[in-house]
């Protein structure tokens, strides 16, 4: 996998991935930025909860689960002091669908958590990661 990010102007830059997409990230005004993209930091979170919530809903298909909407929530923590690494970190993992098995819902959460879900598995390198979730008819 390869990805570029090029200098815009101030903090803002601009990442490319390689499927072709591309995103603005962008600083604080504090720190030179202008606010007007995505801080790089909060894209971490972003894809740690894109990765676990494609593991968890794939899981649950796979299960004949009738998922109809899976959101995470997730706070983090950062260490005070340079390199300001997140410390702590919690996903809630909210799943809506029909007569939801509860310890399907649990083993799917447990499965990416501990198998397949690679941002969550590297950033428990340095941080706490934990979880939980609720079902919603």
């Amino acid at each position: 996998m390869k990805t570029t990010v090029r200098w815009i102007d101030g903090m803002m830059m601009v990442g490319e991935s390689p499927s072709g997409h591309a995103i603005v990230m962008d600083g604080p005004e504090d720190l030179g930025g202008k606010n007007l993209g995505i801080r790089p930091m909060e894209m971490l979170l972003l894809g740690l909860g894109g990765c676990t919530t494609i593991d968890v809903v794939s899981t649950l298909k796979k299960m004949r689960e009738e998922v109809r909407d899976c959101r995470v929530e997730i706070s983090a923590e950062r260490a005070d002091d340079h390199p300001k690494v997140f410390t702590r970190i919690h996903i809630n993992f909210v799943v809506e669908g029909s007569n939801l098995n509860e310890k399907k819902v649990s083993k799917a959460v447990s499965l990416s958590a501990d198998k397949y879900c690679s941002a969550s598995i590297m950033l428990g390198k340095t941080a706490d990661v934990t979880h939980d979730f609720e079902i919603h008819e």
